[in-house]
Order: C-alpha cells, then sequence, then structure tokens
C-alpha cells in the first residue's frame, strides 16, 4: 500500500509544481465597477478584457460591487487595484467632504475620463406631474444601494431642489431591482445614473412598464450645482429608448477611472497606452464607451493623475491643467 501512495503523492506534488509554474508569471489586477444592470459592469468587464488580451502577462477582471463609494473603499483597502467612479463621489474622497467629511483619501489617483454618467429619475406616468424631477416627492423612490454613488449623487440633486429622504419613502434598490419592482407596482421610481443606453431602462421601456426618464430644468441645475459643482447640461437623443420619440433633457457629470498613486508606475503606463491606442476596440464595448477619447480624457477628473498616467498624456502632448499634475511631479519642477 505505502508503494502505491508514495507515486500518487509524487505526481499530485508535480502537477502542483507545474501549476504554479504556468501561473508564475501572469499578474492579476481587479476593476470595481458597480451593479451588472448598469453600465459601469459591462465597460469595466470590457476594458479588463482588452487589457487581458492585449498586454502579455496580464490578467484584468472586472468586479460587481455596490458602487462608487464602495469602489473608494476598496482601493483604500487594497480589495481592488482600479476602479470606475463618479466625478461627485472621487472629488468627495480626495477632498474630504460630503460623505467622506473628515475622511479624506489623499491617495487617491486617476488614470482617465471615460464617459458622461447621465441622471436617469423615472418615474410611474400615474405619478407625473411637471414632467421635472420635482415629481418624486411624496412617492416611493429608490436612491441607489446603500453606500453606492449613485445614492450619494442623488442625494445631492434632491438636496439641490429642496427635498430630503423625508420627502420620500426610501428604498435602496439595484437597477434591474428598482425596474422589477415598478413594473410589479411595489415601487413609484427610482433614480438610475449611467451611460446611455442604461440596460435597465432599456428594459423599461421595452417591457411596457409604463414610467418615462424626468426632466432637469435650468434652474434645477443651476441650484444643484450651486451644492456641488459636477454636472453639466445633457440631452438623450430622441430614440435613444424604444419608444421614446422625444430628446430627454437630463443632466451628467464624468465617470473617471481610479487607482492608487501605489499601483506601479510602468503597469499604469501600459494599461493607459493599451487603452487609447485601442480606441476602436473600447467603442465596441458599450454604446456609451463609444465617449472615450484622448481629447476629453482629463476633462473634470476631480483628483491628481497617476505618475503612469501623466507619463502617457504627456508623450502624447495632451494639455494636462495644473490641479491635476502628481504631486510628486510638482514637487520634483520646485526643486
Amino acid at each position: 500500500m505505502k508503494k502505491l501512495v508514495i507515486p500518487i503523492l509524487l505526481m499530485l506534488a508535480l502537477t502542483i509544481s507545474a501549476c504554479g509554474t504556468a501561473n508564475s508569471g501572469t499578474q492579476y489586477i481587479s476593476i470595481a465597477t458597480a451593479s451588472s444592470g448598469g453600465t459601469y459592469y459591462p465597460i469595466g468587464v470590457g476594458i479588463g478584457n482588452l487589457w487581458s488580451e492585449t498586454i502579455d502577462g496580464l490578467k484584468a477582471t472586472g468586479q460587481s460591487s455596490a458602487g462608487s463609494v464602495e469602489n473608494v473603499d476598496l482601493l483604500r483597502k487594497n480589495e481592488a487595484d482600479l476602479a470606475i467612479l463618479q466625478g461627485l463621489i472621487g472629488a468627495q474622497a480626495y477632498e474630504g467632504t460630503g460623505i467622506f467629511e473628515d475622511n479624506s483619501y489623499k491617495d487617491l489617483r486617476s488614470m482617465a475620463v471615460l464617459w458622461p454618467n447621465v441622471e436617469h429619475f423615472v418615474l410611474m406616468n400615474n405619478r407625473v406631474k411637471t414632467g421635472t424631477i420635482e415629481d418624486i416627492a411624496g412617492d416611493s423612490f429608490s436612491v441607489g444601494p446603500q453606500a453606492s454613488g449613485t445614492e450619494q449623487s442623488t442625494l445631492v440633486i434632491m438636496q439641490g431642489i429642496e427635498l430630503t429622504k423625508e420627502d420620500i419613502t426610501p428604498e435602496y434598490l439595484g437597477y434591474d431591482d428598482t425596474i422589477s419592482a415598478m413594473r410589479d407596482g411595489r415601487l413609484s421610481g427610482g433614480s438610475l445614473p449611467a451611460g446611455t443606453p442604461v440596460s435597465a431602462i432599456m428594459d423599461m421601456y421595452a417591457s411596457k412598464v409604463n414610467a418615462s426618464v424626468l426632466e432637469v430644468t435650468d434652474a434645477q441645475l443651476d441650484q444643484i450645482n450651486s451644492l456641488s459643482n459636477a454636472w453639466v447640461r445633457y440631452v438623450i437623443p430622441a430614440d435613444t429608448y424604444p419608444g421614446e420619440s422625444e430628446e430627454i433633457h437630463t443632466i451628467a457629470q464624468p465617470n473617471f477611472i481610479a487607482l492608487s498613486k501605489e499601483m506601479d508606475e510602468d503597469l499604469v503606463y501600459e494599461l493607459t497606452k493599451t487603452m487609447f491606442e485601442n480606441l476602436e476596440k473600447v467603442h465596441e464595448i458599450h454604446n456609451s464607451a463609444k465617449d472615450v477619447s484622448l481629447e476629453t480624457a482629463l476633462a473634470g477628473l476631480p483628483a491628481p493623475l497617476h505618475i503612469g498616467a501623466y507619463r502617457y498624456f504627456e508623450e502624447q502632448g495632451v494639455e494636462i491643467p495644473e490641479e491635476i499634475i502628481p504631486v510628486e511631479v510638482k514637487e520634483s519642477q520646485s526643486e
């Protein structure tokens, strides 16, 4: 019996050793996104696949999460290597304001702007009065998963138009669950910010849920930006969603790739270069990914560039705003 056991153990050891050798040259990185019903997840997964297919020895995977707020925590705890964040949440985290008051994350760095995060406040048509976001008052309304960027941006928007959670019956649902609850008559509406088209809202229209995307007036935009100057006017083109033949006038803020300043400079340089030198493939990932471009890569970034990304943009001759030049570059220039 002992003679039989020894060869088996030897074969097992050789197998484990061979597997370890095969995988020893692979570097794994993760990209925190959001729930699968929005835009962060498919774009994060798609960019990860591009990096994995293009950069030798790298395996990049997208991971679902509760969204921007949790993503900051994942970066801070080294439980994610990169993350997609809303501009508002990135600014609050770096500056130590809003939900991150007295808890700033000064090691937060930016890689590049991806696409505009378009606000979609949806509401059952029998609850619509003015057709604008003020109509959510008095209704059951999902503000997004707890500790998500959706929740935080929704609350800032509500505060801007002088509404609080006391003015609604708040729920904390993901995008698909929000639409499902509306379809079942358990919820009046919800906030689903994402790049257009949002898959959950495509489903809302296609499955004939009797609801609409609410508009944001110029006055409401000014009120919201008086609290946090993060949004711009955004018009959703007619026919973006099934059966919606009119433009929808809403607002948007930038989404960007974030990471820690501790991430390896050469790796970040390679990731940035690979993404922008393969824009045709990036644009095939999702309709919203078509907005990714070198011309808009730095527009509205709320935290300094990572030194690796800075190196790439400088090589490309991109004008880099003073406020996002890496601290270490500024220090070296002053010596």
